[in-house]
């Protein structure tokens, strides 16, 4: 039906940001009758208002303190560095998550289901389980139509790897097409070649909370790559990171601010 597929094709909730969603779990739902329901329209207002918040509230606000930090490292302390770096996660999270809440909350209003893109991503355990929480939709496009057309994991260890690294280039192109996002890329895709190997066994037998803040230390020396435009600027900021000149000053206001950082994602 040229109409239903043309439906699909421009259902606009999902049409910039996602969740992306495949046409064999959604086109069956505009062929059924929806008729008004306040239950839907409840939900999917709160998920639009938990999603403005994240994104406006949070995500914009955080903004503000983070770009000063990126576009200037050198003039800050390791201590500051550290933080922004953190500050990004929380950051591209809310505003990404934010985006996908709003998606979802607006379809809920047409009694349209979307399927979850994020599941409390940094609460994984090892880099794995992080892609099976952050993006779920992008993540689910990459095995169907990349990963698994390789040869998924029905292939030899060498080609398994190959296959990983190549999946998260692609992954990398897909968010731009610059160095930096290409290391970022090639980066999780090391760590999942890795965890192959050993790092998961190795993780296993740690306390899940020294699993979880591993994790999430991994991902976020990836997001400086992610952050910054060039990838010399990226290693220049982590550098300095670890430039401490003999100790690392860390100010009140951010030791408050790890604090509650850790209390969120603890």
């Amino acid at each position: 039906h040229f109409g239903i597929y043309s439906l699909y094709v421009m259902f606009f909730p999902q049409l910039v940001a996602g969740p992306i969603e495949r046409p064999q779990n959604i086109l069956h739902q505009f062929y059924e009758k929806h008729q008004f329901s306040y239950a839907n329209l409840s939900q999917g207002l709160r998920m639009m208002i938990w999603g403005f918040f994240k994104k406006v509230v949070i995500a914009d606000n955080l903004g503000q303190i983070i770009d000063p930090v990126f576009s200037a490292p050198h003039t800050l302390s390791a201590g500051w560095l550290a933080l922004g770096s953190a500050l990004f996660a929380i950051q591209i999270y809310c505003d990404f998550s934010g985006y996908s809440d709003i998606a979802i909350g607006v379809a809920k209003l047409f009694g349209v289901d979307l399927p979850e893109n994020f599941n409390w991503p940094y609460l994984a355990r090892n880099i794995q389980d992080f892609w099976q929480r952050w993006h779920i939709s992008l993540g689910n496009w990459m095995r169907n139509y990349l990963y698994i057309p390789l040869g998924g994991n029905q292939v030899s260890p060498s080609r398994l790897y190959f296959n990983l690294v190549v999946v998260f280039l692609l992954s990398a192109l897909w968010h731009g097409a610059t160095w930096s996002f290409i290391f970022w890329g090639a980066y999780h895709g090391l760590f999942l070649v890795l965890e192959r190997l050993f790092l998961l066994k190795w993780l296993g037998k740690l306390p899940k909370l020294i699993q979880v803040v591993f994790t999430f230390v991994v991902v976020l020396f990836g997001w400086v790559f992610f952050r910054v435009e060039h990838l010399n600027d990226a290693f220049a900021y982590i550098g300095a990171m670890f430039h401490t000149e003999g100790h690392w000053q860390v100010p009140a206001a951010e030791v408050v601010l790890m604090t509650v950082i850790a209390s969120v994602f603890a």
